[in-house]
């Protein structure tokens, strides 16, 4: 991981112990793409494998992560810590859509960075879809010296800054401490400086495939009331679409207009602490950590759970607090906010300006990059496993592709009779329990096109082929927020569906339980299986709006 140089400062005597050897845990997991054996974890860390397995179990009773086997693996309820951190910035809330537009203008794709310490963080994330992908993840720390960002925001460094910089290039060279980049090219070190002061007297910067051959991309600070630089926005290419000279040609007035917006967004709507009323007092914290502590005992480490929970208290409303409102906010005693905010301001997550306290974008150093980039198949798979461990039966994910389903998860029974589908196979909405969810899911008017547009024959004797009754079928989906389709598609075949929400409460996806019609009635899939899956499904939404806060998560 990049370095940090509060760790080579002494921990402050009132720092929680078990907070900081938890973070260091998921530092760890981020650096190694979200995934790592505990033998793996206690060797990186220097953890006692007794420490690592503790800290492992509590932040898998948080949601932050599960375990595979041996593995540990982040989970995306980790991502309402960086959630919370964007939203106290309020930058992709208020800039995001400016840079959106910019993309769409230009055909590129347009990121926001921020900087941290000597490095730059993405915080939003405008893409091109093409073979050739130009983007890195929210969350990712790129070597300042490496990007066009950089050198804006090393404008403002003190002499402090710069030998901190220089110190960690003369340990690092190759820049291997930032996963999220190939090593380093000779010479970036020795122009940076110089490149700086162009930037202070020109007001913009280029990388010339400073990253990695064949990248290019130019970028302009955004800087608020006082003047102060708040983040940067850049346009980035390719070499076999423009160079670094085209780039900048074809970009920079637009760039400048897009710049000028969201200054203009930034004086309507300052990022400064909203006036709002103190946080209200929340009890549900301390209730819900001493009850994990009483059925865990010794596995769950409560301080750890406490401390990170400190992270979460921050938001749009509550851009900074004071400790007195992050104790009431969390329904921590003062004396336990206040260790926790010590130790977190030594590792560099928040920091203090007066009497209040400020989350840092290091924050989305804590998982946010690799779980960003993860899919709703990747997000349903875990939960869908889980259902096929309770209720014994095959689950499965499916998405509407025009006139069928697609399936995009899939989690089978061992049995020796089961229902054998692959990823990628499609069906007939019409005759499927997940397609009448989805049918059932879509506006009225297109609802009503995509049924007059269907013709159904029949599949088995039990098909419903009459344009009339399956329209009252797909609208009693819709009321009743599941599907039962019995022996319809395939003889023996029964399954039943309800419907997966964005977090805007769009249907974007359906879940199923599929079985032999020999092993429960009707009757039973309603009573047994029912509350189950719907109990699946709220959990793959709760995952899904948590990730998709910041972040497109892709439904396949």
């Amino acid at each position: 991981m990049p370095p940090m140089t509060s760790t080579d400062i002494a921990a402050p005597a009132e720092a929680v112990g078990p907070l900081m050897r938890g973070i260091a845990v998921l530092r760890r997991l981020t650096d190694a793409g979200g995934r790592q054996s505990l033998g793996d974890l206690a060797r990186t860390t220097a953890l006692a494998r007794s420490t690592v397995d503790r800290v492992v179990r509590t932040l898998e009773r948080m949601g932050y992560l599960r375990l595979e086997g041996r593995d540990a693996i982040l989970a995306p309820g980790l991502m309402e810590l960086g959630n919370a951190y964007l939203a106290a910035v309020r930058l992709p809330d208020l800039l995001g859509p400016h840079a959106d537009r910019l993309a769409d203008r230009l055909d590129e794709s347009v990121s926001i960075a921020v900087p941290d310490l000597d490095g730059v963080r993405f915080v939003h994330q405008a893409t091109r879809r093409r073979a050739l992908s130009l983007t890195f993840r929210i969350g990712d720390l790129l070597p300042a010296e490496r990007t066009a960002p950089g050198p804006l925001f090393a404008v403002d460094w003190t002499a402090d800054d710069w030998t901190r910089w220089h110190e960690r290039r003369a340990a690092d060279p190759e820049d291997l401490r930032f996963p999220a980049v190939p090593p380093g090219r000779t010479g970036t070190r020795e122009t940076f400086r110089d490149r700086t002061a162009d930037v202070r007297e020109r007001g913009w910067s280029l990388d010339d495939q400073l990253i990695e051959p064949g990248l290019v991309a130019l970028a302009l600070p955004v800087v608020d009331l006082t003047g102060r630089q708040v983040c940067a926005v850049s346009a980035v290419s390719h070499t076999s679409r423009h160079s670094a000279a085209a780039l900048r040609d074809a970009v920079l007035p637009h760039l400048r207009k897009t710049v000028a917006a969201m200054e203009q967004e930034l004086r309507q709507a300052p990022l400064a602490p909203p006036a709002s009323a103190p946080p209200t007092s929340s009890h549900g914290l301390a209730s819900w950590t001493a009850a994990s502590k009483q059925e865990l005992g010794p596995e769950f480490v409560e301080s750890l759970a406490r401390g990170l929970t400190v992270l979460a208290a921050f938001g749009a409303d509550r851009p900074e607090l004071p400790l007195t409102a992050v104790a009431l906010a969390t329904g921590l005693p003062r004396a336990t906010a206040r260790r926790a905010l010590i130790t977190l301001e030594h590792l560099g997550y928040v920091t203090m300006h007066g009497k209040d306290f400020r989350p840092t974008p290091r924050v989305l150093a804590l998982g946010f990059a690799p779980l960003s980039r993860l899919t709703l198949p990747q997000i349903a798979q875990p939960h869908l496993a889980a259902l096929v461990g309770q209720v014994h039966e095959s689950a499965s994910l499916a998405v509407l592709d025009g006139d069928d389903i697609q399936y995009t998860a899939r989690v089978a029974t061992a049995r020796i009779m089961s229902v054998n589908i692959t990823l990628g196979t499609r069906l007939p909405a019409y005759a499927t329990s997940m397609g009448r969810v989805l049918l059932a899911g879509l506006p009225a008017d297109e609802q009503a096109a995509r049924l007059a547009a269907t013709a159904p024959h029949p599949l088995t004797g039990s098909t419903v082929t009459s344009p009339t009754e399956l329209a009252a079928l797909v609208r009693q989906a819709g009321r009743d927020s599941y599907a039962l389709v019995d022996q319809e598609l395939e003889e023996g075949l029964r399954s039943i569906a309800v419907p997966v929400h964005d977090r805007g409460g769009r249907v974007v996806a359906a879940a199923n339980i599929a079985m032999h019609a020999g092993r429960r009635t009707a009757a039973q899939c309603r009573t047994e299986l029912l509350p189950a899956l719907r109990e699946t499904a709220a959990r793959i939404e709760a995952d899904l709006d948590t990730a998709g806060r910041y972040t497109r998560v892709a439904l396949y």
